[in-house]
This record gives C-alpha cells, sequence and structure tokens, in this order.
C-alpha cells in the first residue's frame, strides 16, 4: 500500500507552524556557514570549503539523516545525506551548493562580508543566499517534519558550483545510485520579488574563450611610430566593439533565438533593480525579458594590458580579453562558441593576429513544467506565499541542470530558490531577505507532504 498521512488543512496549517519553530535554529547553522570562507576558486582557502562539507555533514546527521557521506572525485568535497523513503512513496533530491564566489574588496561591504548581518530584515554576507539559504531551506523542511517526512529524501549539497562544477559529472557517474530520484528539488535560482515566489522554468547556456590580439613582436615609442602602425590594444578593442550593433544587439551569426513568456518587466524595474545611472539607456532590442531569457547575450568580462597607473608612451604589442556568452534556450553551446570564435577570428582590423582559446561550455536548459508534480509545487508555493508563482526564464546559468537531466531522465526538476532581486548574489553586500527564507521552506516543506499523498505515488508521478 502507498505510505498515507493525514492531508487536512489543519494538518498541514500545523506544518506551516512547524516550520516558523524551527528557523530560529536553522537560521543559527545558516550563519555559522557563512562564517566559513568556503572559496573553492581561491586554493588558500580549500581547507576552509572542507571544513564547509564537514559543517553541512554534521547538520544533516544532527537533523535525522542516517546515511550521510562526504564524497569527492577529484574536485571539492560535496555531501550526500539519504532518508530512505516508505513503502510506494518517490524519492526527492534536494540540492545546493556549500562553496561560494570570492568576495571581492572588502573595504566596499557594508558589513565584513564572512560575518552574518541582519540589517532591515536582511541577513547581509557572502553565501548567505547563493547558495547556504538552499542548504537551510532543506534543513527547515526537513526539521519541520521531524526528521520523518513522508517522502524519500536525498540531500545532495555540491562543493565547486562556483567553479563551474568541472567534476560534477564524475560525481553524478560514480554516485548514481544513491543520487538516483523521482523528483529532483534544485534551490539555486530567483524569485520574482520578496512578495512573489518564481518557479524557473528556462535558464540559458554560457561560454567563453580568451582572445588574444598581437600587432607588434615588442613596444614601440607612441610618438616615432603612432598614427602609421597599429597598436594591439586599439586593435582589441575595435575587434570587441564588433560583437555588437549600435543598438547593443548581438552581431555575431547564427545563435539561436528562443520565445520568452509574455510577462511584464517594466524600464523602471530594470532601473531600478539593475541600479543603471542616470542617462545610461538600456541596450538591445525587443521585450525586456526576450532579452534577459531567450536571446544570446555577450559580455566583455576582463582584459590583460598595461595597468593606467604603469602606463608609459608605448604602443602595446599584445592584448587579450576573456569573453562570455550567454546561449538561449534550446541552442547549443559548443556549436555558439564555435560561431563567437569564427566572429573574432574573421573580424580582425588592420589585419592584427588572432588567438582564440576556448574555456568552459554549460548548455543552457527549457522544462516542461507541467503534470502533478509541478501542480504540487505550485500549490506549496500558493499556500506559503499566498500568491501564485511565476513561471519565469533566468538570464543566468545553471548547466549542471542539464547534466542532471541527462543523469535521471525520468526525473522531474523544479528549480527554486531564495533570492530576490535586491539579493546582489556574486557582488558586494549579498544578502539574503528573511522573510523570502520562511516562505521558501514552508513551500517546501508543504511540497514533501504533497507528494507523500497516496495520490502522488512514485507511480503517478511517472505520468
Amino acid at each position: 500500500m502507498p505510505h498515507q498521512r493525514p492531508t487536512s488543512l489543519a494538518a498541514m496549517s500545523e506544518l506551516v507552524e512547524s516550520v516558523r519553530e524551527v528557523l530560529p535554529s536553522v537560521r543559527a547553522d545558516l550563519e555559522d556557514l557563512v562564517r566559513i570562507e568556503s572559496v573553492w576558486a581561491d586554493p588558500a582557502r580549500r581547507d576552509e570549503v572542507h571544513r564547509s562539507a564537514d559543517a553541512v555533514s554534521k547538520l544533516l546527521s544532527a537533523a535525522g539523516f542516517e546515511d550521510v557521506r562526504i564524497v569527492s572525485e577529484g574536485g571539492a568535497p560535496a555531501v550526500i545525506a539519504h532518508h530512505p523513503a516508505p513503502p510506494g512513496a518517490p524519492t526527492v533530491l534536494l540540492y545546493a551548493h556549500h562553496d561560494v564566489q570570492p568576495e571581492g574588496d572588502r573595504g566596499q561591504w557594508q558589513s565584513a562580508p564572512f560575518e552574518p548581518t541582519e540589517r532591515d530584515g536582511r541577513l547581509y554576507g557572502r553565501g548567505t543566499a547563493d547558495d547556504k539559504a538552499g542548504i537551510a531551506t532543506h534543513l527547515a523542511a526537513f526539521r519541520a517534519h521531524g526528521g520523518n517526512p513522508p517522502v524519500g529524501v536525498t540531500v545532495f549539497v555540491e562543493g565547486e558550483e562556483e567553479s563551474g562544477s568541472p567534476s560534477l559529472s564524475a560525481l553524478l557517474a560514480k554516485h548514481r545510485e544513491e543520487l538516483a530520484a523521482d523528483v529532483i528539488v534544485i534551490a539555486d535560482s530567483d524569485n520574482w520579488s520578496t512578495e512573489i515566489p518564481s518557479l524557473t522554468v528556462t535558464l540559458r547556456g554560457m561560454a567563453d574563450c580568451v582572445v588574444e590580439v598581437s600587432t607588434l613582436d615588442h613596444g614601440l615609442h607612441s610618438g616615432m611610430w603612432g598614427g602609421v602602425v597599429p597598436d594591439a590594444l586599439s586593435a582589441l578593442v575595435r575587434l570587441l566593439a564588433s560583437l555588437h550593433d549600435d543598438d547593443g544587439n548581438v552581431a555575431v551569426e547564427g545563435l539561436h533565438e528562443a520565445v520568452a513568456a509574455d510577462v511584464d518587466f517594466p524600464p523602471e524595474r530594470v532601473r531600478a533593480d539593475a541600479g543603471l545611472l542616470d542617462g545610461v539607456t538600456e541596450i538591445g532590442s525587443g521585450s525586456v525579458v526576450q532579452r534577459l531569457w531567450a536571446k544570446p547575450a555577450i559580455t566583455v568580462i576582463g582584459i590583460d594590458t598595461t595597468a593606467v597607473a604603469s602606463a608609459s608612451n608605448t604602443l602595446t604589442p599584445r592584448a587579450k580579453a576573456k569573453v562570455s556568452m550567454r546561449i538561449a534556450p534550446g541552442g547549443d553551446a559548443r556549436e555558439h562558441l564555435d560561431a563567437l570564435i569564427r566572429h573574432l577570428e574573421q573580424h580582425a582590423p588592420w589585419g592584427a593576429r588572432v588567438t582564440v582559446t576556448p574555456g568552459d561550455v554549460g548548455q543552457p536548459y527549457a522544462i516542461d513544467a507541467s503534470g502533478p508534480v509541478y501542480d504540487a509545487a505550485r500549490a506549496a508555493f500558493r499556500q506559503a506565499w499566498g500568491v501564485d508563482a511565476v513561471d519565469a526564464g533566468v538570464g543566468g546559468s545553471i548547466p549542471f541542470i542539464a547534466e542532471f537531466a541527462a543523469a535521471f531522465p525520468e526525473a522531474k526538476i523544479l528549480v527554486t530558490g531564495v533570492e530576490d532581486p535586491n539579493t546582489q548574489a556574486h557582488s558586494i553586500d549579498e544578502s539574503l531577505d528573511l522573510g523570502v527564507l520562511e516562505r521558501a521552506a514552508t513551500a517546501e516543506a508543504l511540497l514533501l507532504e504533497s507528494l507523500g499523498q497516496t495520490e502522488m505515488s512514485r507511480r503517478s508521478l511517472a505520468t
């Protein structure tokens, strides 16, 4: 017989109250995790990432998971915890990551980046939202069920997501049996606002490369040779400018465009959420959500050349830049990277030599968010938030979602999160809205309860 539990409104209300009761302890655990500088991208702090994995492991063990392990397949440590499913009930995989972005210039933070600080209902600190709050959400949902939810629960907390998840494929292959699930909840995305939740249904992919431009075999006096021979930096600037037309649309040929949902995103919200300076205009054509979710984007994210403080009147012989591209759902990241490389090689000004080194790629993903699992998720959002969730695209990339889909093709994937437009993930003063944390945890607890109901048994989830 499928596992059955009371599902009355009173029982659901008790679950909502249970989330409120466990939140103080969950917040304290989140703050302890934020104090660990788990920046895998910084070799000097890799011991901190191991310390973070150990802390996560202990939290999951204390929450009631009997099988908790720290694993690694040549990369950062990840944590896998498992609670078995009752007979006939599905298994839900809850994903988050415990590594964080580097903090950048600490002097620009209003408070210390690794000392969680509350201001005006928001908790500030690196990783408070991205994505240690995802861990907190899973802990809260599990604790609210008293460590005994009506479904099997596997928690997978990765340790190198902010570095592109290079060993994720190996982890999925090695631990496939332990990670297999009927439903995968990835708590690493955004919400429409602090008052309106989102169910992420599309994500752009990504690719990057480094382009180096050379014009001379050595530097030259700019007065003796300027105006006759080109310097590499000017050539590089002209080459990078060719990536966009005058309106700011991507000018690389052969890139895919998708169709975005009909969602209103007014210009005043763009200006407020992005922090556009007075007089600076938007770029590109089409609706805001079309440009954010369904069109390619190209950004120059770094340039190597002579620093201003060290500059002399010299024609620079070589310069390089890192170029990042976002790929619309439905496009192939490797094919798009090839198109970008062709463009760079074919648009060099003045015969400059161009060398392009391919970088990382991550595939875009689109989710068919229909069926009983997504109906249950929307109902849980509605009860927890008091409003319907927006089916939203995300302009950013979470490439490992495509890897999960490939590894577990029968699983239903839900992409949720605790971020909001003011979170400033990856930037200074990253923060978490504490009200959003409560609502996200409540929605997840309700979802686990709903998925454990008789009509949501493993057999019905496959339809």
